[in-house]
């Protein structure tokens, strides 16, 4: 046999040849934020990160302080619920006094940094996909939308415009109207109206009242969770409504009372499209004027899933919580809110891009009724976010 070295390349041994193990995709949680509903988007962040699985994903959980600092905070669920001594915020779960996360803002780097006064930037490492479960202003209107697709990160839910439009009541009206859906009678009072001529604006309004009738509610365009809201009975009380809007957003939206039954509907996108859940009914609070915030989280006032409708109602409903999706060119997920008039007519109040996702939330309710639970649903968003490309939408 030759003793010259073989020409051949060594096989490796098997355990060699194992191929290193494949990376979870990396999931960033990101919650709290500037607006009003800052104390709800930690609560949801907290169901959020309770059922995204770990063995699939890696999670990074990132808050935004009520001054719009991005924080790295603890993973802790637990401190994140509405049934504590004091309502949750993000301040709560992180100790760091100063210093913030850094996204990139070069599609090519996915590297989340985190920087603090005095050290060097210590690397977080890539975030795969973005969870913004951020409610109201600087979050659901568009604006950590453009923020992501600038950082060319993929992100769950819908898209720059979309967003916009979903969280500016009087546009997403407009567009209602346009695409032929039902809509409520309702007025504008834009800032420069009410700075300029408030006698002029109450005016319109009683006018308006004269058509309609009172009450009429008086809202922050851009708002949610019914902070800022009130129930207005008389021109006495109108200046002390349109103040208390204005403190969430300079422009209000007044809407007439629709006498009728609250009907809710969850639509989620699949592959082959969007689809609509079974409704929901929210019945009336006895103890509340109306639906108000201490209704929907504190005091738990539970909805009834599904609601007791005709199978004609229910098919309505669900048809035009799709058609809504598609007309403000929605992605992922939405919750479609409705009137049922006591005349049968159906009328669309308004859509939520990022329906509340806390336990006692009714777009996650009506989902497991139709099928999808709680982690199901988180991780179904998770994936198709996955697979939707950054970009022109």
């Amino acid at each position: 046999m030759s003793s010259e070295p073989s020409s051949q390349i060594p096989v490796p041994s098997a355990a060699a040849a194992d191929p290193a193990p494949e990376r979870k995709p990396r999931v960033a949680v990101v919650f709290g934020g500037r607006s009003s509903e800052h104390t709800i988007s930690v609560a949801t962040a907290g169901a959020v990160l309770r059922a995204i699985d770990r063995t699939k994903y890696d999670v990074l959980p990132i808050g935004i302080t009520p001054e719009g600092r991005w924080v790295l905070t603890a993973d802790d669920p637990d401190r994140m619920t509405l049934g504590g001594p004091a309502l949750p915020s993000v301040e709560q779960l992180t100790e760091a006094a100063e210093g913030g996360v850094l996204l990139p803002v070069d599609p090519s780097v996915r590297e989340v940094v985190l920087s603090e006064p005095g050290s060097v930037p210590k690397q977080l490492g890539e975030v795969d996909v973005v969870f913004p479960v951020l409610h109201g202003p600087y979050g659901e209107d568009g604006t950590i939308q453009g923020l992501l697709e600038l950082s060319g990160v993929p992100y769950v839910g819908s898209g720059v415009l979309a967003s916009a439009v979903g969280m500016d009541k009087e546009y997403m009206k407009r567009v209602f109207i346009s695409y032929g859906l039902p809509v409520g009678p309702y007025e504008v009072i834009r800032p420069r109206e009410w700075e300029n001529d408030r006698s002029a604006v109450r005016k319109r309004i009683v006018d308006f009242t004269a058509d309609h009738g009172w009450p009429v509610f008086v809202k922050p365009s851009r708002g949610g969770s019914s902070v800022g809201i009130s129930k207005v009975s008389g021109p006495g009380e109108l200046d002390e409504a349109i103040e208390q809007a204005r403190r969430h957003d300079p422009k209000v939206v007044v809407e007439a009372l629709l006498r009728g039954r609250e009907i809710e509907c969850g639509v989620l996108e699949f592959e082959d499209g969007p689809r609509a859940s079974v409704p929901a009914e929210i019945p009336a609070v006895s103890s509340h004027d109306f639906y108000d915030f201490e209704a929907k989280y504190i005091d738990s006032a539970a909805g009834v899933v599904p609601a007791a409708l005709s199978t004609e109602e229910t098919a309505r409903v669900r048809e035009l919580a799709v058609r809504a999706f598609d007309a403000v060119s929605c992605e992922g997920l939405v919750r479609a809110d409705f009137f049922l008039l006591e005349d049968g007519e159906l009328v669309i109040n308004e859509i939520n891009t990022m329906p509340g996702f806390t336990p006692i939330s009714m777009y996650p309710r009506m989902w497991k009724h139709s099928g999808v639970d709680y982690p199901e649903l988180v991780d179904h968003l998770i994936q198709a976010a996955l697979r939707r490309s950054t970009g022109l939408r």
